[in-house]
């Protein structure tokens, strides 16, 4: 039951810092508008967020491919939004093989 706990509050951190990137009007690494991309980040959050809770534990993959995508575009000077995925995975239970 904790690790289901950690897992529901590692998700709703993670969309909290989304909201407060979207709030500051977040730029890119070359300068444009993050906007697009977080909120595309937030509704994937939000999604995965859903079915994790229910099979308790994260899809592995969907996060390697969104933690990718994600260092594609985030700033250097911004690694925390790449510290709040983190928190994800290391909060999720391992996949039973």
């Amino acid at each position: 039951m904790a690790e289901a706990l950690d897992l529901e509050i590692a998700f709703d951190e993670a969309l909290t810092h989304v909201e407060r990137l979207l709030a500051t009007d977040m730029k890119t690494s070359d300068g444009a508008s993050a906007r697009p991309q977080l909120e595309k980040l937030e509704g994937e959050l939000k999604s995965q967020r859903v079915r994790a809770l229910k099979r308790g534990t994260i899809d592995r993959e969907w996060f390697q491919k969104t933690l990718r995508w994600v260092v594609e575009w985030v700033p250097d000077t911004d690694l925390t939004l790449i510290a709040s995925l983190g928190r994800i995975v290391r909060s999720a239970p391992p996949a039973l093989s």
